[in-house]
């Protein structure tokens, strides 16, 4: 599969993705398969760059950060920039996933114990009504 062109079934298959999200990614610019009529064939850089689009969804990037990331592939720096780039705007989601989770662990906390407070005040009326029955 490293120089051969994939098929838009192909691709959906080995990339676990819908016919539609690749139209909609060409639509955005961001992969540009060769076109033979209304036939998509995708290269080997469509791939490159479908995984990290794939990649930077999954870790929060929008759409446009991730065209603005892959734009600087061609800058002729031996991607200096979009190196320096990429590590700026992934430490920046990295720090927000890390205060997402302080924030989840802390909602976690306040419904385990509000679930005991519940749960103890269940076990109280219980006893209340055992006593009086």
């Amino acid at each position: 599969m490293t120089d051969q062109l994939l098929t838009i079934r192909q691709m959906c298959d080995a990339y676990g993705v819908t016919a539609r999200t690749l139209r909609f990614y060409e639509a955005k610019e961001l992969i540009a398969p060769i076109r033979e009529g209304q036939k998509r064939l995708f290269t080997r850089r469509d791939r490159a760059r479908l995984k990290l689009i794939l990649r930077g969804k999954r870790f929060g990037f929008s759409l446009e950060e991730i065209r603005q990331l892959l734009d600087l592939y061609d800058r002729g720096d031996q991607q200096k920039t979009q190196l320096q780039r990429t590590y700026a705007v992934a430490s920046g989601h990295l720090a927000d996933l890390k205060r997402q989770r302080e924030e989840l662990d802390d909602a976690i906390d306040d419904l385990t114990e509000q679930l005991k407070w519940v749960s103890d005040r269940i076990a109280t009326l219980d006893d209340d009504t055992k006593d009086q029955g």
